[in-house]
């Protein structure tokens, strides 16, 4: 069965491992196509492309876009887009500024908590282009490194993720911006992880406003979350999909899982492709 993970990230942002080497990982886990979604970039995207042609894979350009509502973050993934479309690069290039915003701040504050740590040292954890994405796992790498922590959870749990000592989120466009956003690129919108927000009642607005579909399977999801979500998926008649999240493994520790532990079917991936060329149309 031809099968595809639709959520997996490179060295165009925080992604351990560059776009080719992620086509050729997937590829080796058996896997027909990838999707390639770095944080508010798409920078990877044609490498990856290119790659998928030499090795006979299918490649689904994506990214995954930062987002605020009521005061919580919230990913918004673009799958199918046109990667090359002029008003999502503009966009694109302003929320990684907001990153970059919210990694100083994020610094500032474990500094307050004694934490000896600096920005250089972070960046000098990117391991794509110089001016490419610095995200979480870079000051997680960083905090590892340092005995603060002993594991990528242990980061974001203690310090970095929603209810972390450290963890702080600047203004950014909403979740409906960002599916319009998505929607003008020519892509179809999927909730990332919905599970991860504990916000559900933010479903029914998305949905009102275009969202495509719901990443179900995710490995930070409960079989209570997936079932939840796939009900929910099939209520309001939307595309379901799934991804490992894949970031790579940093000092032996796994962010979220290895790419493949999440799969969907092809032929229902295609259903967002197909949602996504209506966009196309309109």
């Amino acid at each position: 069965m031809r099968m595809t993970d639709c959520h997996a990230h490179t060295t165009a942002s925080d992604g351990l491992h560059s776009p080719t080497e992620v086509v050729r990982i997937a590829r080796d886990a058996g896997l027909y196509a990838v999707a390639v979604t770095d944080h508010d970039s798409v920078d990877g995207v044609e490498e990856a492309l290119e790659a998928g042609k030499r090795w006979g894979m299918e490649v689904i350009p994506g990214v995954e876009i930062s987002t605020l509502w009521q005061g919580r973050e919230i990913h918004m993934l673009g799958l199918f887009i046109d990667h090359k479309d002029p008003g999502l690069l503009e966009k694109l290039e302003e929320l990684r500024d907001v990153r970059r915003r919210r990694n100083l701040m994020m610094i500032d504050k474990l500094n307050e908590l004694g934490i000896d740590l600096t920005l250089e040292e972070v960046e000098a954890k990117k391991r794509g282009k110089a001016d490419l994405n610095v995200g979480r796992p870079h000051i997680a790498e960083v905090l590892m490194e340092k005995g603060i922590v002993r594991s990528m959870e242990e980061a974001f749990d203690k310090y970095l993720g929603k209810n972390g000592l450290a963890y702080v989120t600047p203004d950014r466009i909403s979740p409906v911006e960002a599916i319009r956003l998505i929607h003008r690129s020519k892509g179809a919108a999927v909730i990332a992880h919905p599970g991860l927000y504990g916000m559900d009642e933010i479903l029914p607005w998305l949905v009102e406003n275009g969202l495509d579909g719901i990443e179900v399977n995710h490995p930070d999801h409960t079989e209570e979350d997936k079932a939840r979500y796939l009900r929910l998926a099939e209520q309001w008649n939307l595309a379901v999909t799934a991804g490992s999240d894949f970031h790579g493994e940093r000092n032996g520790s796994m962010y979220h899982a290895p790419l493949g532990t999440c799969r969907l079917e092809w032929e229902r991936a295609l259903l967002l492709k197909e949602r996504a060329e209506k966009n196309r149309e309109g």
